[in-house]
């Protein structure tokens, strides 16, 4: 009895220990969609998300209690229309996915954890339990600022993400397992996201789960390396997104079970850096058996001139399989899971499924408080006898979360330009801003005939305390 007295004292929660954070991140989001000469493709609104966490820690246990209050003003009420225009750009999405009202908001629980640290007495390992937010490739932080900063930007969350990018965002409910230490980071995730992304209200479960495995290392401070399986399992009864006739769709409700297999490589030689990251899949898609894969490579150089900007050049490829033929057995589309599509996508008009990107992008960083970066895409579809898709997994149990636009027979999608600014005023203060052009080929030509050029712009200011 005594040592147990002695163990709560220890673990009183006071006030002083009780760590509270929160942020207001507002948005004012500019669209100009694709024009097919009916609805409203040009339109403006406003996103907002405030959040306040609690969280403490102790020499055995962590906890963190977060509630979000995502609030959208001004939505657009005629940016949604039948296939295959469908949504024009996100605001179309809020609108629809919020019961079709122009101004939304909701409070509900962000994330609620507890993490136990020591398991088995072993000081590195930890396991948590509870909602809480997960993007997948961060398991290790590099020391090095370069390799840090190519896996936060491309290889995190292409499989698993919060996609913060939107106004409400996903959590994970379940089980968290993390080992560290010298050597191998080890990781083991079970879990069902939530409800939210583009649904204001993310209280709800939805009737999908996955569970992630992960082991990674390092070489020293210039290599980092990852191996991942994912398991991905989808039992809604809701209509599939793919390129079969919309008969065949409607008659099968089955299960969606899905293995992901890879890993990722990253290296740093000097001013030199370059990455590899690739995936297989294999497992059923309702009726059908899946079969697909992914695969990105990039390359980087900071060249030691024009000290005062500091530039990098980054450039590369990424091929995302199609599939080839709607009426045999096999789904051959590359599946994201449940990932954050935007920083692959910056102008979010398309995602890593059925998609072949060579892109190029340039950073320049005149200080510590300032980054410029401007990128460049050329796109075009893997296969021409699958869709042009667009989305970042479920997100409410009568959503697919992804949508499909018809190719025409064509490859052709677009080319994307654009520019961001990035200024930290303080610890506390953000502004950003954005621009983004799509000038539209053969796929969004036919479907969008009046205009088949696109822009994003907006201008965020994110406040922390």
């Amino acid at each position: 009895m005594r040592r147990l007295l002695i163990f709560l004292a220890a673990t009183t929660l006071t006030a002083a220990d009780i760590k509270v954070q929160g942020s207001l991140r507002s948005r004012f989001e500019g669209w100009n969609w694709f024009d097919s000469g009916t609805g409203d493709p040009d339109y403006a609104f406003s996103g907002n998300q405030a959040r306040l966490s609690f969280s403490q820690k102790l020499p055995k246990l962590d906890w963190q209690l977060e509630f979000a209050a995502p609030f959208l003003l001004g939505l657009p009420d005629r940016a949604v229309l039948p296939a295959p225009q469908l949504q024009l750009g996100m605001g179309g999405n809020y609108y629809q996915a919020n019961h079709n009202a122009r101004n939304t908001g909701m409070v509900f629980l962000k994330q609620g954890f507890l993490r136990f640290n020591g398991i088995g007495g072993d000081k590195a390992s930890s396991v948590r339990f509870g909602r809480f937010e997960y993007s997948d490739g961060t398991e290790i932080t590099p020391a090095n600022a370069t390799l840090a900063a190519v896996k936060r930007d491309r290889i995190s969350q292409r499989l698993i993400g919060p996609f913060g990018f939107t106004h409400v965002g996903r959590s994970f409910d379940g089980v968290h397992y993390a080992r560290g230490g010298s050597g191998p980071q080890i990781t083991a995730i079970a879990a069902t996201p939530t409800r939210g992304v583009f649904q204001t209200d993310g209280w709800g479960w939805l009737q999908t789960a996955f569970v992630y495995g992960a082991v990674s290392g390092k070489v020293k401070d210039h290599t980092d390396w990852r191996l991942l399986a994912l398991y991905y399992q989808d039992w809604r009864d809701v209509l599939k997104t793919d390129n079969r006739p919309v008969a065949a769709r409607q008659g099968d409700f089955g299960n969606i079970k899905i293995g992901t297999y890879g890993g990722h490589i990253l290296h740093v030689a000097g001013p030199v850096d370059l990455m590899a990251w690739g995936v297989v899949q294999a497992g059923t898609w309702g009726r059908l058996d899946h079969r697909a894969a992914a695969i990105a490579l990039e390359g980087g150089y900071q060249p030691k001139i024009l000290k005062q900007v500091k530039p990098w050049i980054r450039a590369g490829y990424f091929f995302g399989s199609g599939d080839k033929n709607p009426n045999d057995n096999r789904h051959g589309t590359f599946f994201e899971v449940l990932p954050t599509p935007r920083p692959f996508a910056r102008f979010p008009f398309f995602n890593l499924m059925n998609l072949e990107d060579r892109n190029a992008s340039l950073t320049l960083r005149p200080s510590k408080k300032v980054t410029l970066k401007s990128e460049f895409h050329a796109l075009r579809l893997a296969s021409a006898s699958d869709q042009w898709l667009l989305g970042g997994g479920a997100f409410q149990p009568w959503t697919f979360g992804y949508i499909g636009r018809t190719s025409n027979g064509h490859r052709g999608l677009a080319n994307l330009y654009d520019l961001s600014t990035d200024y930290v005023v303080n610890p506390h203060l953000t502004v950003s801003g954005y621009v983004g052009y799509a000038a539209g080929h053969s796929v969004i030509k036919a479907i969008y005939p009046k205009d088949a050029s696109g822009m994003l712009a907006y201008l965020e200011i994110t406040t922390k305390f």
